[in-house]
């Protein structure tokens, strides 16, 4: 069975200083990299950071570098297994492929909802429009 560990303090992060994490932020990114140093208040230093983005089976890397990160934005954090890395099944493409698969998919969503929105407008239902705009 694989040991795993929960963290409930910031004083169980130091176990994991010098490791190789994966952090995922309340705004959705994931960063992974090596956590240096933190603090009382879970804030986070990543040496070495990428910014991951995951579209379908496809994954983009944009480096950046040294990396603080304030705890209260950390939704999840953990430690990957370097061996189990290269077993993934996603494939790595360039990160400006994954943009534009990105922003493709962001509008066709955009599309879908105000497809949506248009049509429960149409039956008398009450639409907030405040996030795609005008509907027609």
């Amino acid at each position: 069975m694989d040991s795993f560990q929960i963290f409930t303090t910031s004083t169980s992060l130091v176990d994991s200083v010098d490791k190789k994490l994966l952090v995922v932020l309340r705004d959705g990114r994931k960063l992974i990299g090596i956590l240096r140093s933190f603090d009382q208040f879970a804030n986070l230093v990543l040496q070495d950071t990428i910014e991951r983005i995951y579209v379908a089976d496809t994954y983009g890397d944009i480096p950046r570098g040294i990396f603080i990160i304030r705890g209260e934005n950390v939704v999840l954090l953990g430690e990957i297994d370097e061996e189990k890395e290269d077993e993934s099944p996603l494939r790595q493409v360039p990160v400006e492929d994954v943009l534009q698969i990105q922003r493709e998919e962001m509008e066709a969503k955009v599309k879908r909802e105000k497809t949506k929105h248009r049509m429960l407008s149409d039956q008398g239902f009450s639409v907030d429009v405040a996030e795609f705009g005008e509907l027609y």
